[in-house]
């Protein structure tokens, strides 16, 4: 069984089962935990909150640890991304199992790839699952966000200006004349 810990020295919680860390590890942590973003945090609940029509609640606290108990089983995951995609996750069930919830967040991260958010700029499940690098779980869901508003295709609720819109290719086309026009200018 997991539970979390208040470390002394840090005060921070830790999984129970997992050591202090020190040295290079330690500062590195520290360095991930000091990038996380409370008003992220704030506008990526209400967010969730929203596309997901106040079904999934908030996190019972505020900071790394609620939004990581918040999000760590997966299903609020899965409905988000059905809400932007239907249809993205078949089946989202709610358990205490520790490999059901990383499935649930695996499916997830599938559906962000399909939705458009590259893996590369995905978060990893054990990034989520143990807490490692909730910066990394606010970006791609920030990522997610932008990407829903510059869709444009009705699925995002919310506040639009709470995410940047992301470029678009823009296609352009040109007549056969334009082209053959092109050929003939010298380079330099």
């Amino acid at each position: 069984m997991f539970f979390l810990a208040k470390t002394p020295t840090t005060n921070t919680y830790k999984m129970a089962n997992k050591g202090p860390s020190y040295g290079l590890s330690r500062e590195d942590q520290l360095k991930i935990d000091q990038k996380y973003d409370p008003e992220l945090e704030n506008i990526l609940v209400q967010w969730i909150s929203a596309q997901c029509n106040n079904k999934v609640g908030e996190p019972e606290e505020a900071g790394q640890i609620g939004f990581q108990k918040w999000l760590k089983d997966g299903v609020i995951l899965c409905y988000l991304i059905n809400s932007l995609a239907p249809g993205s996750v078949s089946k989202i069930q709610s358990s205490n199992l520790p490999f059901k919830q990383i499935e649930q967040v695996s499916q997830f991260l599938k559906a962000c790839e399909k939705y458009g958010i590259a893996a590369a700029d995905q978060f990893q499940t054990a990034d989520l699952w143990e807490g490692k690098d909730m910066t990394r779980v606010q970006q791609t869901l920030k990522n997610l966000g932008s990407l829903a508003v510059t869709k444009g295709d009705g699925h995002f609720k919310g506040d639009p200006n709470w995410f940047p819109k992301k470029s678009m290719e823009i296609k352009r086309g040109f007549t056969q004349d334009k082209l053959k026009e092109g050929q003939s200018v010298i380079g330099l």
